[in-house]
């Protein structure tokens, strides 16, 4: 029986501490990580919309955002986003040759983890 009370205090005790986690960390909740356009035209800017919420229990602010190369170009809130509120991340893609492209987007906060990686795709076509 001491066995049991013991095993079962040391449950709720990581419960606690992942719960107390949580509330005292920003938390990105992302509807999507990874956009593909499909096929779409050389020199034709596209936008691809990264949405999310803050789910964790502190203000959520994003300090970086930058793409993997000169042809995408990131809009993100300077402003701090409060827990259960939502964000949106913008990747403007302008392709200079054809082909297929995956490239990256690297967002940097203070939510858990750190670093987000977002990810754009498709074929460029002529």
């Amino acid at each position: 029986m001491k066995r049991v009370l013991i095993i079962a205090s040391c449950l709720w005790l990581v419960a606690a501490s992942v719960l107390i986690a949580h509330s005292v960390a920003a938390v990105f909740k992302w509807d999507e990580t990874t956009h593909d356009f499909g096929k779409i035209q050389r020199s034709k800017p596209v936008v691809a919309e990264f949405s999310f919420v803050n789910n964790g229990g502190i203000p959520l602010v994003i300090s970086s955002a930058r793409g993997s190369c000169g042809c995408t170009g990131v809009e993100y809130p300077k402003e701090a986003i409060l827990p259960g509120k939502a964000g949106m991340i913008k990747a403007t893609f302008n392709a200079a040759s054809v082909g297929t492209f995956n490239k990256t987007v690297t967002v940097e906060s203070n939510a858990e983890g750190g670093t987000n990686v977002l990810t754009i795709r498709g074929e460029v076509i002529q």
